[in-house]
């Protein structure tokens, strides 16, 4: 393992089990994937790519700890909400935890995708993350590949951000249900006065009322 990747197991070890160390959530939101949904934006990520939408994702310095079956109950509650998107942060980081998530809403009639900056071969090799292969297992979509500044793509016609990623349909009955756009941009307003911006390349913003 690189170094690298050491230092990501090492900050994991952090995390009691049957938490998530999360940058952020969101709920019904309508331009992270297919219908609407749940959005889950993990902490930690080694890449650090130029023009990251998320930076202040990149450390693996725990930032809000959710109990998964907490987490699962406030997914559900809502009625809206008809899947759960993984986005970050880098979701394979922290896979285990995030299958286990999968599979709780799934068993409730939800789906499930993730974002990931790692390519799907990349996935299913013996490299890949601890639990890599659990959580592919059950992904209904995955968004794959890490963004390039240079490939940047914002259109209404792409459910990319950069023109390396893939959309990969991992259940058949998504196929047709690619309908999101890398232009698509919705604002969440909370009764504290905040403001989360996403959708748009993916990102997260949250900003003060």
């Amino acid at each position: 393992m690189s170094s690298a990747g050491e230092k990501a197991y090492l900050s994991k070890q952090e995390i009691p089990p049957g938490y998530l160390n999360i940058m952020g959530y969101v709920d019904e939101s309508e331009v992270n994937g297919p219908g609407t949904r749940a959005v889950v934006w993990v902490q930690g990520c080694l890449r650090e790519c130029p023009s990251c939408f998320n930076p202040s994702s990149w450390s693996f310095e725990i930032n809000e700890l959710v109990a998964i079956d907490s987490l699962v109950e406030k997914i559900l509650s809502k009625e809206r909400n008809e899947g759960v998107t993984f986005s970050g942060g880098e979701p394979f980081w922290q896979a285990p935890a995030l299958a286990n998530l999968a599979r709780k809403v799934k068993a409730a009639g939800l789906n499930v995708m993730s974002f990931t900056g790692f390519t799907l071969e990349q996935l299913q090799s013996p490299s890949a993350p601890a639990g890599a292969q659990e959580l592919l297992q059950e992904l209904d979509i995955l968004i794959d590949g890490p963004y390039i500044e240079s490939l940047a793509i914002n259109t209404p016609d792409s459910p990319v951000s950069s023109s390396n990623q893939r959309v990969n349909i991992l259940n058949p009955d998504f196929k047709d249900r690619v309908t999101w756009a890398s232009d698509m941009v919705e604002i969440h307003i909370f009764k504290d006065g905040r403001r989360l911006v996403t959708g748009y390349r993916g990102s997260i913003n949250l900003q003060e009322g």
